[in-house]
């Protein structure tokens, strides 16, 4: 559940079939910072954007793909849905209050429905990702330590939960982006060595025959060229 909606991030890419707009020629070896890359990201809803997740473990001999479709049909709903390899799709509804309810419905089975309540360690996170699909940089230093490394050709930006109750569950969220694309989501879960990532934009279509760990890292931190 904590990968789900930490994987929420990636409403921030360009949306499906729209090509992120160029940065100024100007601007690409400028010093990047936190302000620029949230407004880089900021997207209204409606919206959408196909990705591509790897979710990478010692358990697994090689790293699990799964694909299909994130939406943001308000400001108040996101919608993760699998295509392959199975089907699945998960509804996050936050309510202004704060509060919240998830629907998982997957084929051939009942859906499932439960309150955010009942995981107080993990409820922000939908408010969280919502300050940043609309710019809100103060609110994101309230649940994050928001760090942003690089220039404007090539960044980074990790968050590092404030709340221990989030950061009992979540080590950090490490965002990878080139110019104003953001091409990858990097979940580090608090325990253990598990590492989901979530590819975007060209990113995505580049991950096409790549199976290993290390060269999905690669591509991932923007070292694969």
């Amino acid at each position: 559940m904590l990968t789900l909606l930490a994987a929420a991030t990636p409403l921030c890419a360009a949306p499906r079939g729209e090509q992120a707009p160029p940065a100024p020629a100007s601007d690409p070896g400028s010093p990047v910072d936190s302000d620029w890359i949230l407004r880089t990201l900021a997207r209204p809803a409606p919206m959408r954007a196909n990705f591509v997740e790897f979710r990478d473990s010692p358990l697994l001999k090689a790293p699990l793909r799964v694909s299909g479709e994130y939406q943001r049909p308000d400001a108040e709903t996101m919608v993760r849905e699998v295509r392959v390899p199975y089907l699945e799709t998960t509804t996050i509804r936050t309510g202004k209050s704060g509060d919240g309810e998830v629907t998982i419905a997957r084929a051939g089975r009942s859906p499932r429905k439960f309150s955010l309540a009942r995981a107080p360690e993990i409820a922000g996170l939908p408010a969280s990702f919502g300050a940043m699909l609309s710019g809100d940089h103060a609110l994101l230093e309230r649940n994050y330590r928001v760090q942003v490394e690089g220039t404007r050709r090539r960044w980074s930006m990790t968050l590092v939960p404030r709340q221990q109750a989030l950061a009992s569950k979540l080590r950090e969220i490490n965002l990878y982006g080139r110019g104003v694309e953001l091409r990858c989501i990097e979940t580090q879960l608090a325990k253990g060595k598990t590492v989901h990532r979530t590819l975007l934009a060209g990113a995505a279509r580049e991950a096409d025959g790549l199976s290993t760990g290390p060269a999905l890292a690669n591509l991932c931190h923007g070292e694969a060229q």
